[in-house]
């Protein structure tokens, strides 16, 4: 059997073609100094604006150690991506806030997944796509 006909070369070639456009993208170059976990963290509490985000709550949502949340908070408020602001009801609790910056950073990536979402599936059907994820979805369970 040809390599080129094996799926997991294809979905390895096509990983490769995705991550050489994204790389190339003026938002990648704007934010090339944050980690794939500040990523991760900046959508996080974008998504949870309207809730007391604490450094706990990172522990458990990312499956990491206290020390590990701790350094990287720590590196986010150097780069001021948050704050860390103490809470009325318990002097020793500090919620996570995103910084305006974080917020143009976010809403940046999301405007580029959106168009890297529309570059993928342009001239694929609604069939077709719904087909694909449910493919992709018994591959990654087979794996598992």
């Amino acid at each position: 059997m040809d390599s080129r006909n094996h799926v997991g070369f294809e979905i390895r070639t096509l990983s490769n073609l995705i991550r050489r456009h994204v790389d190339n993208s003026q938002t990648i170059k704007y934010i090339n100094n944050l980690t794939g976990m500040h990523g991760w963290i900046i959508g996080y509490l974008y998504d949870h604006q309207n809730n007391d985000i604490f450094q706990r709550d990172f522990e458990n949502e990312f499956s990491i150690r206290r020390s590990t949340a701790t350094a990287i908070l720590q590196l986010m408020e150097k780069k001021e991506l948050i704050t860390r602001s103490p809470v009325k009801y318990d002097a020793r609790l500090k919620k996570i806030i995103l910084t305006d910056k974080a917020i143009e950073i976010h809403e940046m990536v999301a405007k580029e997944i959106d168009q890297m979402e529309e570059l993928l599936t342009r001239g694929i059907s609604g069939e077709e796509l719904g087909t694909f994820l449910k493919i992709i979805k018994k591959m990654k369970k087979n794996i598992e």
